[in-house]
């Protein structure tokens, strides 16, 4: 009965997958803020790009509206700021607001992919070519900042998307600043490292978050510098960086570099579907593990996140044939 039903996406598929940003329509007058314009010298795709920033379609820090922009809310170095990025005709325009207004635009180009090479990759698999070939505008964003990735990384473990996804929204609506801008209050800046130190034992348990994860996220902001350096560092470093935080292990550290530095090579091992789907995908083989799938991927040394994520997008991935984890919530305990 499974292959008679559109699979449900799981937790690696909405990763890999695209944000659909609405098509474009005429501008309406905008509140002014700072202002940038850029023209990458490659075919863009905003969904694509930005697509793995978003925690969920209720995210308080992501939205992709109606005029074909995507915004983002973030704790900057300097404080928070609001971006907002639409591309037309080539040219992608980003706006700001807030204190870390200037800093968001600085990077805009970073974080739509500049500093990535997808022309280091060779396709060694007729469907990763395809895909790839379908799918001209994805790059590799790089965002400047770990926390931010950190955090909901960890919310991410050992639970479902679901689950994960309520309580990342539930914490930055409730401890969060709202996002300047014309935003109307619907956006939330995340809190900063001494707000998530200071949340109640709890509010954690109200949002579903069990000691375990509730505490590694607590002994991450109490180094919170020490995390945002490994910015700074080559992707290994940084995630050997990371890991010194207990309870923060490869399948975390590997999720937060592929969005802070745009690390191409930073395979999230430890996944509960991912080596499946790529076995599958390049092997027919649905039950690999992460031996199976590291062995599979090894052709794309240096390019193996990359190579995941075209999987991902391929859509080939194998029918469920029962549910591998239950959901639960133990804010009703």
């Amino acid at each position: 009965m499974a292959g008679r039903f559109e699979q449900r996406p799981t937790r690696t598929t909405v990763r890999g997958g695209h944000v659909v940003v609405p098509a474009p329509r005429s501008a309406a007058a905008e509140e002014t803020g700072r202002t940038r314009e850029w023209v990458p010298p490659w075919p863009l795709d905003l969904g694509l790009v930005l697509g793995p920033l978003r925690r969920g379609p209720a995210d308080p820090t992501f939205r992709a509206t109606p005029d074909g922009s995507v915004w983002r809310a973030s704790l900057t170095p300097v404080g928070p700021g609001t971006l907002r990025v639409s591309a037309r005709a080539g040219v992608v325009r980003g706006q700001a607001w807030g204190p870390g207004a200037e800093w968001l635009l600085d990077r805009l180009p970073q974080l739509l992919g500049e500093a990535d090479d997808p022309d280091a990759f060779e396709p060694r698999h007729r469907l990763v070519a395809m895909t790839r070939h379908r799918r001209p505008g994805l790059r590799l964003t790089r965002t400047g900042l770990v926390l931010e990735s950190l955090i909901p990384s960890v919310l991410e473990q050992k639970v479902t998307t679901d689950e994960a996804y309520r309580a990342w929204r539930l914490l930055v609506r409730k401890y969060g600043v709202p996002a300047p801008g014309p935003v109307e209050g619907r956006m939330f800046v995340m809190p900063e490292p001494r707000v998530w130190s200071l949340i109640p034992s709890w509010e954690w348990h109200r949002a579903g978050v069990d000691n375990k994860r509730a505490s590694t996220i607590l002994r991450a902001v109490r180094v919170a510098r020490r995390m945002e350096e490994a910015v700074a560092f080559a992707p290994v470093a940084a995630q050997e960086r990371l890991e010194v935080v207990a309870g923060v292990g490869p399948w975390t550290s590997a999720e937060v570099v592929q969005r802070s530095h745009g690390a191409a090579d930073a395979v999230t091992v430890g996944d509960l579907h991912l080596p499946g789907i790529v076995g599958y995908a390049l092997a027919g083989d649905r039950d690999a593990d992460d031996s199976v799938m590291l062995e599979l991927l090894e052709p794309y040394a240096g390019q193996r996140h990359r190579a995941a994520r075209l999987i991902l997008l391929s859509g080939r991935t194998p029918a469920r044939r029962h549910p591998k984890m239950p959901r639960g919530d133990i804010g009703l305990l």
